[in-house]
């Protein structure tokens, strides 16, 4: 198969989970090295909040997947007739800057496509006409084009199947599937594999539910379809991607999980933060709305420790909203601060991959317009896939004030989180260490290096808006500089700004920030 531009071969190989470590910044409470930092008021500093920092290099706390952040496309591509657009040699060079990574097509659409094996269904004879396949039908054609996006774009396919075909006695009809995957085993595709999309609305869309025991019944059915298929017969399947884990859901998860929590590679659920109650920028900046997340994934953890303890858990089809999102909102560069802290908390958590919904054409979450252009969470995205290795470290943070010791709105507004700097970045040596900064508090806060990271040179990489437009702003500029294709085939080198050894950082108000400490020889990222 043709890709738009020049594919290394083999590049869709399934990404298998790395063993690197992403460092979170956590508060002096958290686990780890629990040094007391020397707190002496520096010279210059009168009144102001001086924070001192330092990072645990001997161990890491959590090891998550190379592919931490992953890609989502909506079967509404095909509905809204966007597919023919995956061959854009613009899209596969956007995508190709967030590999490795997974690309999982699902969506609200999942349970109600059909896979047609002919190339041309406005030819095929008999039965409904073009207008119907467009609309419910994933074709040969369809599932070529998607499998050449992915694989010249170094992404692995995650294909979520139909799960609402159902026989008389609710149990699931795997005759379509069985189709699909015969078909894209005769081409040799390398794919993972979901079934279904959300089943607690199952019955809202059908009227009809299905309860997590028969679900896990039909979980073991498909894992047996692909041990049948000598392609897939070693294959990963993963689910159930249930929704936000009300009772009801948990229950569902419950039932599911003793049935089938062994036969799925990894537990998946989905979160959105937002039910349409966001409707100002300022929304973005509120630590509560940051903070619901953390009770999601304590409640997912509890029942997927209780029936197979150690399983992988993914967040998938994470957006601000189920809808779709919103317009100047949920694409803007505030949009960031949510993305940015849902990486950094899910890393520190242990959640081994987060899918993002979506990489294009779906209402206003997509990392990319459709004029084929970055929004500002691409960018951030990109300087996250750039800088940040799957080795999650734990922090110490100190506090110099008026007060005794730093206020926890302090904490709460200004986000830390540290990594080892990803391997594939050799513009830094192993031992390197990345930290990233939100700083949602309306003044800039300093930053003083300590212990181990104290007199070493950084780099800094500084994420603001660009343009008059503020925090509603499309647009952004790293270090001053805005952001911006060359040319379709081309990403604009990200460069950082250095900074002397010993200096002070100054995060400037509601920014996100990156800055590598460089050499550091942290005996946690010395390895993979």
């Amino acid at each position: 198969m043709l890709c738009p531009s020049s594919c290394p071969p083999g590049l869709l190989a399934l990404m298998a989970p790395g063993l690197a470590l992403m460092a979170t910044f956590s508060l002096p409470s958290q686990a780890g090295d629990r040094r007391t930092l020397p707190v002496e008021k520096p010279s210059g500093v009168k009144g102001r909040t001086l924070i001192l920092l330092d990072v645990n290099t001997k161990s890491p706390v959590r090891i998550i997947s190379e592919n931490f952040l992953s890609l989502q496309l909506d079967p509404s591509i095909i509905h809204d007739g966007w597919l023919d657009f995956l061959s854009s040699r613009r899209l596969v060079t956007l995508a190709r800057g967030l590999a490795p990574a997974f690309l999982r097509f699902a969506g609200k659409r999942t349970d109600f496509l059909q896979f047609h094996n002919v190339k041309n269904p406005a030819k095929s004879r008999g039965g409904p006409g073009p207008d119907y396949y467009l609309k419910n039908y994933e074709d040969a054609r369809s599932l070529d084009k998607l499998y050449n996006f992915a694989d010249c774009s170094g992404l692995h396919l995650i294909f979520a199947l139909n799960a609402l075909r159902r026989n008389p006695n609710n149990s699931w009809n795997s005759s379509n599937a069985l189709s699909l995957l015969k078909y894209s085993a005769s081409k040799k595709y390398n794919i993972s594999w979901e079934l279904g999309n959300e089943p607690n609305n199952y019955r809202n869309l059908i009227g009809r539910s299905v309860n997590g025991s028969q679900l896990g019944k039909d979980y073991i059915q498909l894992r047996s379809l692909l041990q049948l298929i000598r392609t897939y017969s070693k294959a990963n399947l993963y689910g159930p991607n249930i929704g936000r884990p009300r009772k009801n859901v948990i229950a569902l998860l419950e039932g599911f999980m003793k049935v089938a929590g062994s036969t799925v590679d990894a537990v998946t659920w989905q979160h959105y933060y937002i039910d349409g109650r966001v409707s100002k920028v300022t929304d973005f900046l509120k630590t509560r709305l940051l903070d619901t997340l953390s009770d999601q994934i304590r409640k997912i953890q509890k029942v997927v420790n209780t029936y197979t303890p150690g399983k992988k858990i993914w967040l998938e089809g994470i957006g601000a909203t189920s809808s779709g999102g919103m317009n100047n909102l949920s694409d803007s560069y505030a949009a960031g601060f949510l993305w940015l802290n849902t990486l950094g908390l899910l890393a520190s958590q242990g959640i081994d991959v987060v899918v993002r919904h979506s990489f294009l054409d779906h209402g206003h979450n997509h990392l990319v317009d459709q004029n084929f252009n970055p929004l500002p969470d691409y960018w951030l995205s990109l300087l996250y896939k750039r800088l940040i290795g799957p080795k999650v470290l734990a922090i110490h943070m100190a506090g110099l004030q008026r007060k005794h010791r730093p206020g926890r709105v302090i904490r709460d507004k200004l986000r830390i989180y540290a990594h080892c700097t990803s391997y594939h970045n050799h513009n830094y040596v192993r031992g390197s260490i990345t930290l990233y900064i939100i700083n949602l508090h309306r003044s800039r806060k300093k930053i003083k290096l300590a212990g181990t990271l104290r007199d070493k040179i950084v780099h800094q990489y500084l994420l603001q808006p660009y343009g008059k437009d503020g925090l509603h702003s499309k647009s952004v500029q790293l270090n001053g500089q805005p952001l911006a294709m060359v040319d379709d085939g081309t990403l604009p080198e990200l460069k950082p700004r250095p900074l002397r050894a010993g200096r002070t950082l100054v995060i400037p108000p509601l920014t996100m920030s990156f800055y590598v400490v460089k050499n550091v020889n942290a005996l946690a990222c010395r390895y993979r």
